[in-house]
């Protein structure tokens, strides 16, 4: 017969196995979670004009060193708002060097970054447009002129570089008078694209890189703008404090001649000056 000290005993046994079992449990709990975290690739912003070329320059770099990112798109005001609001990006390819700046100055930034493109313009029409697309825009003040454009698109120069110089070029031209009360703004360049050549507008100034892209070509006509007739739009990326080596390793290989050749393909270019160690090759 069973004693009252002995189940006492046995209760407290079983007490302790399942105190014992639940925080095993817990503990495996928080190795799979922390697993999990280590396992997640890691997180990179990037600015909308850049997405073809990055999407391309990605998959090459995740082919080639098997390692995986997670890329964000939209305007690059947004995103460093965003990172001084802590969120957990490892590193910003900005559409401008503002930006990086901006951030470099909070203490945000592990360095001052550096030059990865320079951008360019481009004034765009859909397809069924009567602008005439002309690279000194002689044929929008025409269509200004004879009353034909209503809607006239741009990304928004609060917290899109493209937005901003094509706003400056607009103001240069002597044009924007006319085209302030008829312009729509994307929130970034990308949706900017996507307005000017869905038919909802006459056409627009966006990011060469975008409208010379073949999903964009399919939908509309453009003309590259000169450069001499805005500020140089130079794209820097940099990296945050908490970069880890997948990262890192991305942004020298953003560097590399492999990288430099997507970005060309795209319409992209790069500074004059020589710069022997801004392209080298990495080795695999």
């Amino acid at each position: 017969m069973m004693t009252l000290s002995t189940i006492r005993r046995c209760f407290r046994l079983s007490q302790w196995r399942r105190t014992a079992f639940i925080r095993a449990l817990c503990s495996l709990v928080l190795l799979v979670s922390f697993s999990s975290l280590a396992a997640k690739p890691p997180a990179i912003a990037a600015a909308a004009n850049v997405k073809f070329a990055l999407d391309e320059i990605v998959t090459n770099f995740t082919a080639s060193t098997g390692l995986p990112l997670r890329v964000s798109y939209g305007s690059s005001g947004n995103f460093v708002a965003q990172i001084q609001h802590g969120a957990p990006f490892e590193m910003l390819l900005s559409a401008d060097e503002f930006y990086v700046q901006q951030l470099h100055k909070a203490g945000k930034t592990d360095s001052d970054g550096t030059i990865y493109a320079i951008g360019k313009l481009a004034l765009v029409a859909p397809k069924n447009s009567s602008l005439v697309l002309d690279a000194e825009l002689n044929g929008l003040q025409q269509q200004l002129t004879d009353g034909k454009i209503s809607r006239f698109v741009i990304a928004n120069p609060a917290h899109a570089p493209y937005g901003e110089r094509a706003r400056s070029l607009l103001q240069a031209k002597g044009l924007w008078p006319q085209l302030e009360s008829k312009i729509i703004m994307g929130e970034n360049v990308s949706q900017a694209a996507q307005f000017a050549l869905s038919g909802s507008a006459q056409g627009g100034i966006v990011a060469l890189s975008l409208a010379s892209s073949e999903q964009f070509r399919k939908m509309g006509n453009y003309i590259e703008i000169p450069q001499s007739l805005y500020e140089p739009i130079n794209q820097r990326m940099v990296m945050m404090p908490n970069a880890g080596a997948t990262t890192q390793q991305f942004y020298q290989y953003m560097q590399t001649q492999a990288a430099k050749d997507v970005l060309l393909n795209y319409g992209f270019g790069f500074p004059q000056r020589a710069n022997s160690s801004a392209f080298m090759q990495v080795e695999n």
